[in-house]
């Protein structure tokens, strides 16, 4: 297994970790939550930065990494409705809309094509990962306005809405 894979297997391994961490919901557990998360996000930027460069793109790295994206926002946007920072809402739309991308990328691969990430879903993750992070920061460790993280929440599931329709937009298969 190359690194880029292993980095993308330590991003699911953290994810039990983050979500223990949040759900003691304390300052102590809210810091180091918030320390692992960083950790995890870094590694999504790294695995992909890697493989395109060292040339080690690989299948299961097709797999794991968005796999590993998924697990870690839906598992720390669960973990936020569990303790109350983030009502239902938010996260059925993000897990919604993961289903349908991956279920389009499934039949897209089915009639012999790949939807590869693209700017929308690249800026998606990014967006979610930055909500993460205030949405743990908050209020525990720092008191941030009602409008900022609600504002920030509501930016996140628009562009998440919007990534989704450009996959589906751009997509050429016979949904026949």
């Amino acid at each position: 297994m190359n690194l880029p894979n292993k980095l993308s297997v330590l991003r699911i391994l953290l994810v039990p970790i983050i979500i223990y961490l949040l759900l003691i919901n304390s300052l102590t557990t809210s810091i180091a939550a918030l320390v692992v998360f960083i950790l995890a996000a870094l590694t999504d930027k790294y695995d992909g930065h890697y493989a395109r460069k060292h040339n080690l793109i690989t299948t299961l790295g097709k797999i794991l990494d968005p796999l590993a994206d998924k697990l870690l926002i839906i598992g720390v946007f669960t973990a936020f409705v569990e303790i109350g920072v983030l009502s239902t809402w938010p996260l059925l739309i993000i897990v919604a809309r993961e289903l349908a991308v991956t279920g389009l990328r499934v039949v897209a691969a089915d009639q012999g094509s790949v939807i590869s990430a693209n700017i929308w879903g690249k800026t998606k993750t990014t967006i979610q990962m930055l909500t993460a992070v205030v949405l743990i920061i908050n209020p525990l460790i720092l008191e941030l306005p009602v409008l900022l993280t609600e504002g920030l929440v509501w930016l996140t599931v628009i562009i998440t809405i919007y990534s989704g329709y450009t996959y589906f937009a751009g997509a050429e298969v016979d949904y026949s």
